[in-house]
């Protein structure tokens, strides 16, 4: 295993305020909760928690207000070993974000105002490009704007940086982004958001890998929930099982802790499908807490639901 190079993130921080409750108000309706919380979020955030938490040489890169949610985003950073690169933005606010929690199921809904970080440009980028040039994986998603987005790509491509892009929350994409992007994570509404397939079944999911990759992708990596992950690319479409490490308690966050698993994987010079494995393994661990950045596991506990060292 080659030595471990350098994780560069861009994306957003916002403050998650957690509401559980039996289910959803009606509009015009108040309904009584059962809990409430509020953390550090942001998938970007939570990612670069994530890969921070297992070890991974982290940096990520956003815009925070001047308020008690960018101390917590600095705060949470520190914790987790993860430097950043923050263009302070005192004319707007650090992002935060609502959701939704049905006790029964552990699923969510979630409204992002990423706040500062919408502000986040391609000068940005180009300020921060000899950084990227730096990383041995550089990871994004969409809740920063497409086109700085894209810059950053542009940049990593060009420096033969491996690139992830989670396109997440779904979004129309401009076509050139899929050609920069080595891996596309995405789960089963994202997939069907982008390539007008439904996945419903694993050859469903294979169709739609297929066509992620006559639209550039090098690689894609199809999150199925409880089912696990499919890792398809040219040549080799292997299906990775979900791990089983507890009742699950909360399912916000997985994806970020898989994006943030896979990406230090990738930056330890892992084989891909090992990647992957690695990446259910934390994303398994993740839902039996709650909480997004508060979720994540260590290396030591992801090498012992594994049975074995990374």
């Amino acid at each position: 295993m080659s030595a471990q190079k350098p994780v560069v993130i861009l994306g957003v921080f916002v403050a998650d305020t957690a509401y559980r409750a039996v289910r959803a108000p009606r509009m015009g309706e108040t309904i009584l909760g059962s809990d409430f919380k509020l953390g550090p979020g942001g998938k970007g955030s939570n990612q670069a928690v994530a890969a921070g938490r297992l070890g991974a040489e982290v940096t990520f890169v956003t815009r925070l207000g001047r308020d008690p949610f960018a101390d917590m985003a600095r705060a949470t950073w520190k914790d987790a070993g993860v430097k950043s690169v923050v263009i302070e933005t005192p004319e707007s606010y650090t992002g935060a974000a609502y959701i939704f929690v049905e006790e029964t199921t552990g699923n969510n809904a979630i409204i992002v105002c990423p706040g500062a970080a919408s502000l986040i440009s391609p000068d940005d980028i180009d300020a921060n490009a000899a950084l990227i040039r730096s990383a041995g994986v550089f990871v994004t998603q969409l809740e920063q704007p497409v086109d700085a987005a894209l810059r950053a790509l542009e940049i990593a491509r060009e420096a033969g940086v491996t690139t992830i892009l989670n396109p997440a929350p779904a979004a129309k994409l401009p076509g050139r982004i899929y050609a920069l992007s080595d891996y596309l994570t995405l789960n089963e509404t994202e997939t069907q958001e982008l390539t007008g397939l439904k996945v419903g079944s694993l050859d469903d999911a294979r169709r739609a890998g297929d066509r992620l990759l006559e639209m550039g992708v090098g690689t894609a990596v199809i999150t199925l929930g409880d089912k696990g992950a499919l890792l398809h690319g040219k040549g080799q479409s292997e299906h990775v099982p979900a791990f089983e490490a507890g009742p699950v308690i909360e399912t916000t966050g997985a994806g970020d802790a898989f994006n943030g698993g896979l990406a230090a994987a990738l930056a330890r010079g892992t084989s891909p499908l090992e990647c992957v494995r690695f990446a259910c393994a934390v994303a398994g661990i993740s839902v039996t807490r709650p909480g997004t950045a508060p979720s994540m596991p260590t290396l030591a506990e992801v090498d012992a639901l594994l049975g074995h060292k990374m």
